[in-house]
């Protein structure tokens, strides 16, 4: 006997996850038994059926792993099952490749019939005299099984297909049906036209070579196949409690990954699809490819400095400290730091944030009785367009692109803002203070001027749509243009801060690189249906001057519905939070609360002490108790995720705050701060796996459904 190798599927790998800790020990155990000698005795290998490729062994007295034979001393676990459901009835299993996809596939037909769906299945030959004639059309008949399998539909589930006639039977279906299956099954019901599905569904996921439904050697080496052979990849996720993320990729995912780019590439999709996960994992992949005499690194950055430190942790779970150690993560506004500091710049110069830009601004022209322009509009101006194009003389400004301003600007226009710009920036360094745009954009410029080569092989980045103008200019500085220089992950629809960019006139042309992820792993569908319906049809920049969509975003996971809920009074409402979050955390969920303002987290906190709850706010480096209920406003929770989530003070004059109505002279800057407060809304309810409650005082947001009375 040579070398065998046991590789685990996925769906196994689910299954191991619901053991108990001793059973997952048990498994990994048998993993390194089964290595070393799969003839053992203790193992009890045997072979299900005489001209099955299926073998079961004994992981423990109770549990048994199913295993399929690829060839010669190659193994897959593509099932842990109890002992009893192995030998009971084995014609129950229907393995095969899918002819579109080329990745192995395994269906459970036992676990169909125990289900509400095992009626779908056709009547045995003795039973046909006893069917009923007549019966509703199918949800899927005016689609053929040539049709369907085109589409990826796994061939042992048309029959059962064929007989689903309500959704709750589909349900049910898809809950045990591979993942592409489910996903083609689910467009389709929502309304998607076959072409529709096949580009947005199974065109990614599809084999670029022929497939040979008997290879089974070449079936599990392809992406459509998630597996695991890393034994320290499977430890970890069996001895601590880390998410699947660490280990599998969708098929779509992994192929972002592994892809070769000729310049820069762009990744988006909506919350839960896994654009993190895709981030975290093409730096690993970066930093493994890196050349050995390489001194570079791989940069991996983002705006916000708590998801900075959190994907920093997960990194190194994911790819170890060996490989971990050859990249960079870090938030951009510190490495901008870290740069001007290293050149000597900026000594002893106080930073102030984004906030207080806006009132320096008003200050100035209270200085100089000016009235032509606004201080928003002149702190943006600054912030996005000068600083954002690196415009170091009046002559540059003059013929500065401003696309998406809003407002045009005739020459003297621009003129007479350079003057302010001039005397403002003035005033900045007259007080020994710059803000962190002023920062990023002198970064820039210091490493454009740097000597030899770039700072770091590759830049990876999260969460692209936070990132202003300046940063992207700095960004484009780290690293040289060329393949694999630049990958970025985003979400517009995520956009909590007021950045607006064009990539391609910041030397980042991802045209022709950009590819989108819409399969939701986080969110059930019905808190997917709420969170979309907050969004209400707003068009959304795709970062790069067109417009972005979640048509086509979706989920597989089924829940509960969203739970919306009015009070009188806030002292009334926060009765309701108190009683929800007691509710919850007495059944063992990790729940969280948000709120608008740092005064309701304050109160919320107290209030939930108050009744015996455990509570503590999210502060800028996370939450301060990491086991109680958090707290915290909007903002806090960009990244983070929870069973279950209250959102609270979602009223009308809270959500949208009503500051905005101060824009409403300038119709496009309007629309631009409420559809920013959209967002932070939309990544509120998008933060809960399980459960979603909204509650409001007084009028509801007139963000919430219309039919939502208090």
């Amino acid at each position: 006997m040579g070398v065998v190798t046991l590789q685990v599927l996925e769906r196994a790998h689910k299954e191991v996850m619901a053991l108990s800790r001793t059973e997952k020990g048990a498994f990994y155990d048998f993993l390194h038994k089964f290595r070393q000698n799969p003839d053992s005795p203790g193992l009890r290998r045997k072979q299900l059926k005489g001209d099955s490729r299926l073998w079961s062994a004994r992981i423990t007295d109770d549990y048994r792993a199913l295993l399929l034979h690829i060839e010669d001393d190659d193994f897959l676990v593509v099932a842990v099952k109890h002992r009893r459901e192995v030998y009971d009835n084995l014609d129950r299993y229907e393995y095969r490749i899918n002819r579109v996809t080329g990745g192995i596939e395994v269906v459970d037909l036992g676990v169909i019939g125990d289900s509400a769906v095992g009626r779908l299945l056709p009547p045995s030959p003795t039973d046909q005299k006893d069917a009923t004639p007549a019966s509703p059309p199918g949800l899927f008949a005016q689609y053929t099984d040539e049709q369907l399998l085109e589409l990826g539909v796994a061939e042992p589930l048309l029959p059962s297909i064929a007989r689903v006639t309500t959704e709750d039977e589909l349900l049910a279906l898809v809950e045990v049906a591979p993942q592409l299956t489910a996903e083609v099954l689910l467009a389709l019901y929502e309304g998607r036209s076959f072409d529709e599905v096949m580009e947005q569904i199974t065109a990614p996921v599809r084999s670029p070579e022929p497939v040979d439904t008997e290879d089974f050697a070449a079936a599990l080496a392809r992406p459509a196949t998630p597996v695991t052979s890393d034994d320290a990849a499977l430890q970890a996720v069996i001895e601590q409690p880390f998410e699947r993320w660490q280990v599998f990729l969708h098929p779509t995912q992994r192929t972002l990954v592994e892809r070769h780019f000729n310049g820069p590439a762009k990744v988006s999709g909506g919350p839960g699809t896994g654009k993190t996960i895709v981030a975290l994992h093409r730096a690993r992949h970066l930093a493994l490819h890196l050349p050995p005499n390489e001194e570079r690194k791989v940069l991996l950055t983002t705006f916000n400095r708590n998801l900075a430190a959190d994907l920093r942790a997960r990194l190194l779970a994911l790819a170890g400290a060996e490989v971990a150690e050859r990249v960079d993560v870090i938030n951009i506004d510190r490495l901008a730091s870290q740069v001007v500091t290293e050149a000597g710049v900026g000594r002893g110069r106080r930073v102030i944030p984004d906030s207080d830009v806006a009132r320096e601004w008003e200050a100035l022209l209270l200085e100089v009785g000016e009235a032509r322009f606004s201080a928003d509009f002149l702190a943006d101006e600054w912030s996005q367009v000068i600083l954002g194009q690196a415009i170091q003389d009046r002559a540059g400004y003059f013929q500065a692109r401003r696309v998406g301003r809003g407002r045009a600007l005739t020459r003297e226009d621009r003129d007479h803002i350079w003057t302010l710009v001039e005397r403002f920036e003035r005033r900045l360094t007259e007080r020994n203070v710059w803000t962190w745009r002023q920062v990023a954009a002198h970064a820039a410029r210091l490493e454009r001027a740097r000597p030899g080569r770039r700072r770091y092989a590759h830049v990876v980045v999260d969460e692209a749509q936070d990132l202003a103008a300046a940063h992207w200019k700095l960004l484009r500085a780290l690293v040289e243009e060329g393949p694999n220089d630049i990958f970025l992950v985003g979400d517009p629809h995520q956009r909590i801060y007021d950045n607006y960019v064009t990539l391609s006139s910041l030397g980042i042309n991802v045209r022709g690189r950009s590819s989108r992820l819409t399969l939701s792993y986080r969110t059930t569908r019905q808190i997917l249906g709420t969170a979309l319906n907050l969004l209400d049809g707003t068009t959304y920049d795709d970062l790069d001057g067109g417009s972005d969509t979640l048509a086509g975003y979706r989920s597989l996971l089924r829940g509960e519905p969203p739970i919306l809920r009015g009070a009188a009074t806030w002292a009334d409402e926060q009765e309701l939070i108190v009683g929800q979050v007691k509710e919850w955390v007495g059944a063992g969920a990790a729940v969280a609360v948000c709120v608008p303002t740092h005064e309701m987290v304050t109160a919320v906190v107290e209030r939930l002490g108050a009744a015996g709850i455990d509570a503590s706010e999210i502060g800028p480096d996370g939450p301060k108790r990491p086991d109680s209920v958090h707290v915290g406003t909007m903002h806090r929770f960009k990244g983070l995720e929870y069973q279950r989530m209250v959102i609270g003070g979602v009223c009308d004059g809270i959500v949208p705050r009503t500051d905005i109505e101060r824009f409403r002279n300038d119709l496009r800057r309007y629309e631009r701060e409420r559809q920013r407060e959209r967002s932070l809304l939309f990544v509120a309810a998008t933060r809960a796996r399980d459960g979603l409650a909204i509650t409001w005082h007084g009028r509801p947001s007139p963000f919430l459904p219309v039919s939502v009375t208090p």
